[in-house]
């Protein structure tokens, strides 16, 4: 029995559906972790089955093909062949066919009327090749993914179909809340970067020293909650050191990795839903194929790597069914001991508009979309977005992060408060920017960087403003300023 399409889920059909209309043949769906990806997979599944299509669905790794093929019985999908060694489902006559990747790799790919690619920001090389082939040109090959950021991605498919984002899922109630946490940062100093990431063993080295692996388990015992929780490592050593961190403190700790058989696998997952594992320890996966109730993530691995940092918050914003155990879910705890939300942000504010092509166009928009990150009090260090102006906690204006130093191992909240300020708010914000900057002589930048502060947005759609008189509150506000920058001269 299918279940029902949420209206996301239906506009992203519709959309799919327009676009191969139009004459697309490569187009990428886009839909936030937690959005319901398996149902909309499902759905695609079925409308080509009721035109007698032939359906190839390829998963990125071996492992995954037996959840699929579940995930497909349960949206009343059953005529369904796999390929893949001896498996026992191998039926080549069977209109639908999941495969691994791996597999495909090695054999030849028997005709098709319609390929859908799961995870498709995940690139293969045998991919480009096979999607350009002269026989496959007509060929729907259609993308699945949560972020489908891969440099170059935009240069094999032609189409980005997005119709939700993180934020609206959430505000909606089909997405779970968060709360981060962020302690002292990591010295990453002498870590190297690599393929745009940083380099596993550099980094293993900085975070699996005794001090930091000894945070974690402290910083979980205190704010954890004793919360259903994954934890996200470097490397198999170091995700075993916080394995046996965990386990000495009295706390039952899985660890699963890439090489975690099947069974053992699934094994762990059940103790973990009993409540009789409350952490599982993991390094390399845990990212995708994985709908358990997790409750707190512990990021104990730094990354420059938006899909992945995405991915892994992701797997903590699913919205359950009450759990037997821990009850509704009312959001999600996140323990960041990587820096990485300094970095990069809430993931709430990741977001791209169109599939990299290689060129400089997306570098730009990341240049521009960093300097929107969360920020600490001078008086209190408190983690919040630079959307707020006024410190939650005790009231100072915001500061920039890296005047401000943080008690190592004290962790504080960052929180998200939306400025819900309309355009004609904005437009007067601005225009009494401007005329504060004129009458002082600061530098023409000087309004649209005091704007940015104080909304989280450059004000380029305001930019023909009305110079007016500045509003007490704004004069109050650049007085703090002042006053927060004179007390850090002093200091």
């Amino acid at each position: 029995m299918s279940r029902e399409l949420r209206p996301h889920q239906t506009r992203i059909i519709e959309r799919l559906r327009q676009s191969l209309a139009s004459g697309r043949r490569r187009p990428m769906v886009q839909a936030p972790t937690g959005a319901g990806k398996t149902v909309v997979a499902g759905a695609i599944v079925k409308g080509a089955r009721s035109k007698a299509k032939r359906v190839l669905f390829v998963v990125p790794a071996i492992a995954l093909i037996d959840q699929t093929v579940r995930s497909f019985y349960a949206e009343g999908i059953r005529d369904i062949g796999v390929i893949q060694g001896n498996h026992p489902m191998t039926d080549p006559a069977a209109p639908v066919q999941v495969a691994s990747i791996q597999t495909l790799q090695r054999r030849a790919i028997p005709p098709f009327d319609i390929v859908v690619i799961d995870e498709a920001h995940r690139w293969f090389e045998m991919l480009g090749p096979w999607m350009a082939a002269e026989d496959w040109q007509e060929v729907p090959f259609v993308g699945l993914s949560a972020t489908p950021w891969t440099k170059g991605l935009g240069k094999h498919y032609d189409d980005l179909i997005q119709v939700t984002t993180t934020a609206e899922l959430i505000e909606a109630g089909y997405l779970s809340p968060f709360r981060v946490y962020a302690p002292s940062h990591p010295d990453l100093a002498g870590v190297r970067t690599v393929a745009g990431d940083y380099h596993e063993g550099d980094l293993s080295k900085a975070m699996n020293k005794p001090e930091l692996v000894a945070d974690v388990v402290t910083t979980w015992r205190r704010q954890g909650e004793d919360r259903p929780t994954f934890v996200f490592a470097v490397d198999r050593a170091h995700a075993k050191r916080l394995q046996t961190e965990f386990e000495g403190s009295g706390i039952t700790c899985g660890y699963i990795d890439a090489y975690t058989k099947p069974g053992e696998r699934e094994a762990l997952f059940q103790r973990f839903t009993a409540g009789e594992v409350r952490v599982i320890a993991s390094v390399g996966c845990l990212t995708t194929g994985v709908d358990l109730d997790v409750r707190c993530i512990v990021l104990a691995r730094p990354t420059q790597s938006e899909m992945l940092f995405v991915q892994i918050v992701g797997r903590g914003l699913r919205m359950p069914e009450p759990h037997p155990i821990y009850g509704p879910k009312s959001d999600c705890k996140i323990l960041d001991h990587s820096d990485t939300h300094l970095r990069l942000g809430f993931v709430t504010d990741i977001h791209h508009n169109a599939l990299d092509d290689g060129r400089s166009r997306q570098r730009q928009e990341a240049r521009e979309r960093i300097v929107s990150l969360p920020k600490k009090c001078s008086s209190c260090a408190f983690l919040k977005p630079p959307k707020t102006p006024t410190c939650p906690a005790c009231g100072f204006k915001p500061v920039k992060q890296s005047e401000i130093r943080c008690e190592e191992g004290n962790l504080v909240e960052l929180k998200r408060e939306r400025v819900k300020a309309k355009a004609e708010e904005k437009i007067a914000l601005f225009g009494q920017l401007k005329l504060y900057g004129r009458r002082r002589g600061y530098a023409p930048g000087w309004a649209a960087h005091q704007f940015k502060e104080f909304t989280g947005a450059w004000p380029n759609r305001y930019q023909h403003a009305p110079e007016r008189e500045p509003e007490r509150r704004i004069l109050n506000w650049l007085k703090s300023k002042q006053i927060a920058s004179a007390k850090r001269r002093t200091a």
